[in-house]
């Protein structure tokens, strides 16, 4: 066996009637991994084998590991997916990347697919062949099928909008794509900009200059950079100029040209703002243009200028819309079943998932949000 091909299949049916396994089903077969490299083993099953814990818990199967072998045991459908998994998980290793317990959700998340689109012809990408950013601090693969869609329209589309709730990788993502082509020298800056909207609190008076007054709102932002790149590197490139960070009010008046911008919390913009950002545009510039519907803090009875856009643009050539649910959300899988329970409370009571048509949710209508290409 070469160096290239370091697992080698062997599947075959067989029934089960062992109690320790939930759900045994008639058509449940035995699929058997075996792998090269001892040494990476322990890594790919984790911790007093926390990973393969998750992925028996996750898809109610059973694996049972001997010497460089492992067994799945469980349904057709089951084992396929945990045998898609694994071997992603162990190309990552043997790429000399790390394997932890979000990289193990992601591959079974990614091995599972995702819903049909209503139309019925949603592509479904390869493991092998999704796409990725590259930046000095390593490659950023996708961890769910709607970020890989969003990613390849990142590197599209002259202009995006990423639409869904928290923890779906919305802003990182377009922040890693910014970077990735400043480093490449394809676009001379990047600015990132956000509405400066308190999320329901009022914070009163802050002291110091304009820096110190708006950092608290854009600190997310230079959260992602600082994944991106070395500290020292982010603060050089903001003092040259290469990287802006700046309230949305800030951008009256200009042109963006040879640019990467960014607006992010676009919910919490109104139609003049967000109307004000898009025609910033100039010739060489990319746009992303994040938010979530149904998290907007502006004002009662103050319209998100982000529904509006996403209607009045809607099939605009050049334009990019990929939509996130709560099954992409990437955080700590509690993060995905609390925004579910959020979007089910919000709509039975008519809110903002209701209203806005959200992730999950309908036009003001009563339509059902318009799914492009790549969503």
């Amino acid at each position: 066996m070469s160096n290239t091909t370091s697992i080698a299949l062997r599947a075959d049916a067989r029934s089960l009637s062992r109690p320790a396994m939930a759900d045994t089903v008639s058509d449940a077969r035995t699929v058997t991994l075996q792998f090269e490299d001892n040494a990476l083993l322990p890594l790919l099953f984790g911790e007093h084998d926390r990973h393969l814990a998750r992925i028996e818990q996750r898809l109610g199967i059973r694996l049972a590991s001997r010497g460089n072998r492992l067994s799945i045991i469980g349904s057709a459908e089951a084992t396929a997916i945990a045998e898609a998994a694994l071997r992603s998980l162990w190309m990552r290793l043997e790429r000399g990347e790390s394997v932890g317990m979000a990289e193990v959700e992601a591959a079974l998340r990614l091995a599972e697919g995702v819903p049909q689109a209503p139309s019925g012809d949603e592509p479904r990408l390869p493991l092998a062949d999704l796409p990725a950013i590259r930046t000095r601090k390593g490659a950023i693969a996708p961890r769910s099928h709607a970020q890989a869609a969003y990613m390849d329209q990142l590197a599209r589309q002259d202009m995006v909008f990423g639409i869904g709730p928290a923890g779906t990788g919305k802003t990182y993502l377009a922040v890693a794509q910014g970077v990735a082509l400043l480093l490449a020298g394809r676009v001379d800056r990047i600015v990132l900009s956000r509405p400066a909207v308190e999320a329901g609190e009022r914070l009163g008076f802050l002291p110091g200059d304009m820096k110190e007054k708006v950092d608290p709102y854009l600190r997310p932002l230079y959260d992602a950079l600082h994944d991106m790149m070395p500290a020292d590197q982010v603060q050089r490139r903001i003092t040259s100029g290469e990287i802006e960070i700046a309230p949305l009010a800030f951008m009256r008046g200009r042109t963006l040209a040879h640019c990467y911008a960014i607006l992010d919390e676009a919910q919490n913009t109104t139609p003049a703002q967000i109307k004000m950002f898009l025609t910033r545009m100039g010739d060489g510039t990319r746009m992303v243009i994040t938010g979530d519907p149904t998290q907007a803090d502006l004002p009662p009875g103050q319209k998100s200028g982000l529904v509006e856009a996403l209607a009045i643009l809607d099939g605009v050539e050049g334009i990019g819309v990929s939509r996130f649910a709560e099954a992409d959300v990437v955080r700590h899988p509690l993060v995905a079943r609390i925004v579910a329970a959020y979007n089910r409370a919000d709509q039975s009571a008519g809110g903002p998932a209701a209203r806005m048509g959200g992730a999950g949710g309908r036009r003001r209508d009563g339509t059902p949000p318009v799914r492009q290409e790549g969503e």
